[in-house]
């Protein structure tokens, strides 16, 4: 997978590169509420402004169906990278169109522009290779270069994820390449012991990565609202928590094949419940009581793991050597339920050990809460592309980057 500076070797001094970034950040109307994917790839933008290239930035944001939609316009995002860069950041409101030519014609030697969002075309999305193939050709004649540098969307076979490449010289931005070269380090050559954390609210969501994981780590330890259906296979009562009884079946499998292999499960010993969600905007207080976890009330929610689970897994990551963290492990953006995920992000701080935060709501969720980004191994900007590479899949935006 060839690099920037490979790209360099001929110089990109008023070359038009064409770079795609992962620029979906959550927004409360024009408010940027986390800027850690933005500040993730600026580094890269710099790099090739500063070698005099002509940086022609793409994202989606959202999902869009296919057309323009005020509510996920990159507006706001051009602002807040031209913040970053310290220089200014003109903003395309097309993607192939008149604005998005008029836009890169009128671009001089290191300097930006940012296109609207790539999924107001149908084309990006699309899952006729013609459409794509399409879409892809338009972008193309934009540039002369291509780096790929989203990495939260390179499992994606969406057209400037996968397509464009082939069509435009193209390598690999520094974000993917660290984030690459962070993921190696949980699949190849692991120290030991290697702990995994995972949270979020679907097992589902997780399936794939704990049947992969469960060949390779040495501890799996289980929070959010996935874990109500783990308790539930164990034969416990889970009241009106999230359940998906359709994947029992699987999660027992697992519970048995963790124990055939000496992979350590850990669930919580007592969750937070409460009569029902809270409400997230106003974040009243709403008494949750704590309940051992094999004694759950039967009209009660459970909403985050309790006070000494949270030192059962503090003790299972103490003396970890490699930790990989995907998923929060409670209702984190309420404060009566965010002290689970708290406990979580701490251990991994007062662990030595190599910490990768996978991505999405874990990622959020260490800023949201406070904690220095710097303190840990890695804050992947990837939560699902993360999964799916420690799932072993071919993520189609790697591969199409390869030579």
């Amino acid at each position: 997978m060839k690099t920037i500076d490979d790209l360099s070797k001929d110089g990109l001094a008023g070359k038009r590169v064409f770079v795609r970034a992962d620029l979906n950040v959550p927004l409360e109307g024009a408010t940027i509420t986390d800027d850690g994917r933005i500040r993730a790839v600026a580094p890269t933008i710099a790099k090739l402004a500063d070698a005099g290239a002509k940086v022609i930035v793409a994202s989606h944001l959202g999902r869009p169906a296919g057309a323009p939609d005020e509510r996920y316009s990159l507006a706001p995002v051009a602002t807040r990278l031209g913040e970053l860069l310290g220089r200014d950041v003109a903003f395309a409101t097309d993607t192939v169109g008149d604005s998005a030519k008029a836009t890169v014609a009128a671009l001089g030697d290191g300097e930006v522009t940012l296109l609207e969002n790539l999924r107001f075309n149908a084309g990006e999305t699309s899952k006729d290779e013609a459409e794509r193939a399409a879409f892809a050709d338009q972008l193309a004649a934009l540039a002369d270069l291509y780096v790929g540098d989203g990495f939260g969307a390179v499992h994606r076979k969406h057209a400037s994820v996968y397509d464009l490449p082939a069509k435009l010289p193209h390598a690999a931005g520094d974000l993917i390449a660290t984030e690459v070269g962070v993921l190696r380090k949980l699949t190849d050559d692991v120290r030991r012991p290697y702990a995994v954390v995972l949270g979020g609210a679907k097992v589902s969501d997780k399936l794939g990565v704990i049947d992969h994981l469960l060949e390779k780590a040495d501890r799996i330890l289980i929070g959010g609202g996935m874990v109500y259906t783990f308790l539930k296979a164990q034969g416990h009562e889970v009241g009106s928590s999230l359940l998906q009884e359709d994947q029992l079946p699987a999660v027992r499998e697992y519970l048995t094949r963790a124990e055939e292999r000496g992979v350590e499960f850990v669930l919580p010993v007592d969750v937070l419940v409460a009569p029902a969600f809270p409400d997230l905007a106003a974040k009243a207080a709403t008494h949750p009581e704590t309940v051992a976890a094999d004694a759950m009330p039967a009209g009660k929610m459970g909403l985050d793991i309790g006070p000494e689970t949270r030192k059962l897994y503090a003790s299972k990551l103490a003396d970890a050597a490699t930790v990989f963290w995907n998923g929060p492990m409670g209702v984190f953006e309420h404060p009566d339920y965010a002290d689970g995920t708290k406990a979580v992000a701490q251990a991994l701080l007062d662990s030595s050990a190599f910490s990768v935060v996978g991505g999405g709501d874990s990622a959020a969720a260490v800023r949201i809460l406070g904690f220095d980004e710097n303190a840990f191994g890695h804050i992947s900007t990837g939560g699902g592309a993360s999964l799916e590479y420690l799932e072993g899949k071919t993520l189609p935006g790697l591969a199409a980057l390869e030579d």
